[in-house]
């Protein structure tokens, strides 16, 4: 039962998408307004907007680069966690081998004995 208070996980993406969606046009909108009342030449606004979008695609290539080199860093990080994580799981377990087959031959000595004294 859902509470008056919480979305179902649908309407939340779905406002998200919306809200996406919503800036994307609206960035398109003043995207074209610009163009449209722009101050200056064709020429020039072409060579502008080319300008910028080589501008844009070194900034986000940059950002990709940054992003995938923590992604790296990140995956190494886990990596040598995982496998020291796993060295101290295999510590534990050989350790408690050792004390089963200590308490095994504890009590094989004992019924050694016990056989012994009847």
């Amino acid at each position: 039962m859902i509470n008056e208070n919480q979305q179902p996980e649908y309407r939340k993406n779905n406002n998200i998408f919306g809200i996406f969606i919503g800036m994307l046009i609206g960035g398109l909108a003043g995207a074209v307004t610009t163009l449209l009342l722009a101050p200056q030449s064709g020429q020039d606004t072409r060579t502008q907007i080319q300008e910028k979008g080589i501008e844009l695609r070194d900034r986000t290539t940059g950002i990709v680069e940054e992003a995938m080199a923590q992604v790296r860093l990140d995956r190494n990080k886990l990596t040598i966690s995982g496998r020291e994580k796993a060295k101290e799981l295999l510590e534990q377990g050989q350790s408690l081998v050792v004390e089963q087959l200590d308490r095994v031959s504890d009590a094989a000595q004992a019924g050694k004995k016990a056989i012994q004294n009847s």
